[in-house]
């Protein structure tokens, strides 16, 4: 029996360009954030923690600066537009999974991809620096203190039959990575899954991606199901 694709898909440096939480602090944040960053990456603090605490060093009196920077700075990776209109026209379950914040996450997707496939996480800026909430953080499953747990939305999206297809970049993509069959990544993730013998194809762009997908063989039967009008699962 086939299985049925699923198709989990970061934001940061894999739709936009660069990652904009290093963007934002690279221009805003005191020197103290490297640290933070720099523990992130050998995972020595928890993404949670040491993204919760760079934006902690961030005035929330600058939210408007912020938005307005990251807007105008973000850039989306070429092929993403056509990409979704290709999962969108063939009704393939397609969902952003962000570590971002929903500040720029949701502007920067508007009328590209709905909301209710956006799992990010929330920035309060009611208290005078800017406050992390974590609508979608671990389960029970998972201790790596996520922030936006990718593994946990995996497992409430996807059944045992379904067949996982993740699009990543970065260290917040590498336990999302380890529970899909294949693993479209670029940069750090792509080491990653070389050191890790994980199942990946390398991308530069959304054409790439795009390309791959209509070659694994469950997302060519979805979408000759579809067409043949088989109501398949959401």
């Amino acid at each position: 029996m086939t299985k049925n694709p699923l198709i989990i898909c970061d934001f940061d440096g894999t739709i936009t360009m660069n990652d904009n939480i290093v963007s934002i602090m690279k221009e805003f944040a005191p020197p103290e954030w490297t640290a933070l960053k720099d523990g992130v990456l050998s995972k020595e603090v928890t993404i949670e923690e040491g993204v919760g605490q760079m934006f902690g060093l961030l005035p929330s009196s600058m939210k408007e600066e912020i938005t307005r920077f990251v807007l105008q700075d973000a850039k989306i990776r070429d092929g993403f537009r056509e990409f979704v209109s290709f999962v969108n026209q063939h009704e393939l379950p397609f969902y952003v999974v962000s570590g971002g914040m929903d500040f720029f996450v949701y502007p920067l997707l508007d009328e590209i991809v709905d909301r209710d496939r956006i799992y990010c996480n929330h920035a309060s800026f009611e208290n005078d620096h800017i406050h992390i909430k974590w609508p979608h953080s671990c389960d029970s499953l998972c201790t790596n203190g996520c922030g936006c747990c990718k593994p946990s939305v995996i497992r409430q999206l996807s059944e045992k039959a379904e067949f996982v297809i993740m699009i990543g970049d970065s260290v917040t993509d590498v336990e999302a990575a380890k529970l899909s069959d294949i693993c479209f990544a670029r940069d750090y993730l792509l080491n990653e899954c070389v050191q890790l013998g994980l199942q990946h194809l390398p991308y530069q762009n959304f054409y790439e991606v795009k390309s791959g997908i209509e070659n694994i063989g469950e997302v060519k039967a979805w979408i000759q199901n579809n067409s043949a009008g088989v109501n398949l699962p959401k």
